[in-house]
């Protein structure tokens, strides 16, 4: 029985003049609950979220802005990173984002956020319970929260590192910490993607970093906003290879 029909019963008096509901109208009820789960259950793994153009908090959509900054500090860059540099630091950064989608995968199996990770990953690919990590936030233990924000803070620490071993110059290095970062990013979505098969969307909502709050977008942000960063630096380094 749908749970407003045991609310009404039991907290409204007995009025003659209201109708009490049916075993059609209760049957009825039901069918139609059944068909809004279904709808919303297919309506998600088919990828049909809703597209939302803002992430949250507001100042986070200024990260689109990355891109647009290093195509105009590098446009006249005498020499930024080589070739070796660029393929040796592409290698550190798509294994780290391989290490942070395994931690990932971890915590929400230690919180019981992973359904069949007792199984194989099979298991898990399978498993039709809706994952959404903006809430996933709440339901994990504070002391794990306290942890994964010094273990975010620690991932800064090492591609900050990354950058100045592998340049000199302050530009250079910041095109080398942008390009380690935006091939950790892109790497982390795919071992996710690789290993549980999430996100199942561009659009699905994910909790980008705690630090110094919880920031939320659609995947398809930091994505887009990686992507066009490796594209800029990419074209200025190649520019600087033609000349």
């Amino acid at each position: 029985m749908p749970s407003w029909v045991l609310w009404t019963s039991s907290v409204l008096p007995y009025d003659p003049r209201v109708v009490a509901p049916t075993t059609q109208h209760v049957a009825s009820a039901n069918r139609k609950e059944g068909i809004y789960r279904g709808s919303y259950t297919a309506y998600n793994r088919f990828g049909m979220n809703q597209f939302q153009i803002w992430a949250q908090p507001w100042w986070v959509n200024v990260l689109i802005l990355i891109p647009l900054a290093a195509a105009f500090i590098f446009r006249r860059a005498a020499f930024l990173l080589g070739r070796r540099q660029l393929v040796v630091i592409t290698m550190f950064a798509a294994a780290f984002g391989f290490v942070e989608a395994s931690v990932v995968v971890y915590l929400r199996a230690a919180t019981g956020l992973l359904s069949g990770y007792t199984g194989s990953l099979a298991d898990v690919r399978r498993s039709q319970q809706l994952y959404q990590p903006d809430k996933s936030v709440t339901q994990i233990p504070q002391s794990l929260v306290t942890i994964e924000v010094c273990r975010e803070a620690a991932t800064m620490i090492m591609l900050t590192t990354v950058a100045l071993l592998a340049a000199a110059t302050i530009r250079a290095r910041s095109a080398a910490f942008l390009w380690a970062f935006a091939f950790w990013d892109l790497s982390y979505y795919a071992g996710l993607w690789a290993t549980i098969r999430w996100p199942t969307s561009f659009m699905d909502l994910d909790v980008l970093f705690l630090i110094p709050v919880p920031w939320t977008a659609q995947v398809w942000f930091p994505l887009l906003v990686s992507s066009l960063t490796i594209l800029v630096i990419a074209v200025s380094c190649l520019g600087e290879y033609s000349r």
